[in-house]
């Protein structure tokens, strides 16, 4: 039975040896320091390669989660089309009935969960001022919920009123983007009250948008909104109305289980008949950007592995030499006593050492070459902690899988043939 005082002097003697095996590290690596950067160019390249990309494509992931969600987190959008549909699907939806009032009034009197229910219809068209003229403008006829319904907020005026509506009213909310363009050099405060026309017609501007930025190659801020009865009436009589109805946080199933009832009733689609209208989500839009996205994470993180690949090679090569120039000194350690596991230690610690300085360099170029493009490209860049934690593991695990065999070839040389060895 070993003794207690025996478990506490193994103990007191390996904290011991990764002591001395840490010092002998760091003094072989600061006495050869031209050949310890080289080794560690390999590593540096990769995990820099790695980290910049995982910082873009996280930034990315999270400003485009951030632009979605502000279309509204729990709001559902009913339409005849489906949202990123196929082209063999097209026809299917093209030759769905369209929706119209009756549709609207069903979900405003029976969805009991919906706390907003926004109409909404568009169609691109030319507007014009008196001091300029926009071509492919994003005309939308709405109602007063739709901001509630798709978020946004007003930053000069108001926004459309439930009278405004009611009484086909020809107000005009505008974009930021528009009210520029048409106005160039006034203030937004300045812009509300004037006039603009679209197809001739002439509106009053009752508002303008703040800001949002664009979403998918989407300008948010090039839109304008008028009454839908307006809309209707003046712009377009004939075309197919579609509905933002939001929900209550974690009620999103349930309303539109409920707004799957009403439809189907409303639009007499017989039982066992497939749904002639879609019930689109924003986790449609993010499923398909993570696919997207997803194949470049991996080509990317595929080449920095590569380089970190070709980077341990380069370790493992430069601490076989290492091993050959301190053959005769591995002897007289043996001599000394030194045991194998010492001798195995610390070749597997400078290995290590070398492997992690590469990648703490590696880790910082990664994030600044990522900042950099953030600060002067239109990409953006997350500094995550499990960024920092993936470049510096990866960097330790490459020097402890590459250093093990000249670990191992250190501490199994012979201690009669290392001390002859010249």
């Amino acid at each position: 039975m070993r003794r207690p005082g025996a478990r506490r002097g193994g103990l007191g003697r390996s904290l011991t040896e990764l002591g001395e095996g840490v010092r002998i590290a760091l003094l072989s690596l600061t006495g050869a320091r031209l050949r310890t950067l080289l080794t560690t160019l390999g590593i540096v390249i990769g995990v820099m390669t790695v980290i910049a990309i995982v910082a873009i494509i996280d930034g990315l992931n999270a400003s485009f989660a951030s632009q979605v969600g502000g279309l509204g987190a729990n709001t559902l959008y009913v339409s005849k089309w489906k949202w990123m549909s196929t082209g063999d699907d097209w026809w299917t939806f093209r030759n769905r009935k369209d929706m119209g009032k009756a549709e609207l009034e069903a979900v405003v009197r029976e969805a009991t969960l919906a706390i907003a229910v926004a109409p909404f219809v568009s169609l691109d068209a030319a507007l014009t001022s008196e001091q300029a003229e926009i071509n492919r403008v994003r005309v939308r006829g709405t109602s007063e919920d739709y901001l509630l319904a798709n978020g946004g907020s007003v930053g000069s005026g108001r926004f459309l009123s439930s009278p405004d509506v009611e009484l086909s009213r020809s107000a005009i909310v505008l974009g930021p983007n528009v009210a520029d363009r048409l106005f160039p050099g006034a203030a937004h405060d300045d812009v509300v009250g004037r006039r603009v026309r679209i197809h001739g017609r002439p509106f009053t501007v009752i508002g303008v948008l703040a800001r949002r930025g664009r979403l998918m190659g989407l300008d948010l801020d090039t839109e304008v909104s008028v009454p839908w009865t307006t809309f209707l009436r003046d712009l377009g009589a004939k075309r197919t109305i579609s509905l933002a109805v939001a929900a209550p946080p974690g009620q999103v199933q349930a309303l539109e289980d409920q707004l799957v009832g009403i439809l189907r009733r409303v639009r007499r689609v017989p039982p066992g008949k497939a749904d002639d209208f879609s019930v689109n989500r924003q986790e449609q839009f993010l499923r398909i950007y993570n696919q997207l996205t997803g194949a470049l994470y991996g080509v990317a993180v595929g080449v920095g592995l590569i380089t970190l690949l070709v980077g341990g090679i380069g370790i493992m090569n430069i601490m076989l030499v290492s091993v050959t120039e301190r053959t005769r000194e591995i002897g007289v350690r043996r001599a000394l006593g030194a045991r194998r596991r010492t001798i195995l230690l610390q070749f597997l610690i400078e290995s290590s050492l070398v492997s992690l300085l590469g990648g703490a360099v590696g880790t910082a170029l990664g994030f600044a070459v990522a900042l950099l493009l953030a600060l002067y490209t239109p990409l953006a860049a997350a500094v995550t902690p499990g960024a920092v934690a993936l470049g510096l593991g990866f960097s330790a695990a490459v020097g402890l899988l590459f250093g093990s065999w000249p670990a191992w070839r250190a501490a199994n040389l012979d201690p009669v043939e290392a001390l002859r060895y010249e």
